[in-house]
């Protein structure tokens, strides 16, 4: 397991582009991006629902809340990049997936 210096250091990287991304997207006018203590909230306001990812040190793992599930991703030494192991996605893809779900129509990010 990496340690938690390490851990910090990729996953506020891992957050910090997927912000930047969530960022351009935030234009299609489908949700906002709030920022806060280094927890990333999504928001669904014609829904009032919320997204929430947020890096859990303990466990190294990035949690994210999203349609009514808990989704752990770990970091997946080989491809340099958070994995939900499930499926094989990477934070980008996922969150990309579960925005495009909630949103109804496909997003891109």
């Amino acid at each position: 397991m990496m340690d938690e210096q390490l851990f910090r250091k990729q996953s506020e990287s891992a957050l910090e582009t997927l912000k930047q991304k969530l960022f351009a997207a935030e234009d299609s006018g489908l949700f906002e991006v709030e920022e806060q203590n280094g927890v990333l909230n999504v928001i669904f306001e014609e829904t009032g629902s919320k997204f929430v990812l947020t890096p859990n040190a303990p466990v190294r793992q990035i949690w994210i809340s999203a349609l009514s599930t808990s989704f752990k991703l770990d970091w997946e030494e080989a491809r340099q990049e958070f994995v939900l192991p499930k499926s094989g996605e990477d934070l980008v893809k996922l969150v990309e997936r579960l925005i495009s779900e909630q949103a109804g129509v496909s997003v891109k990010l």
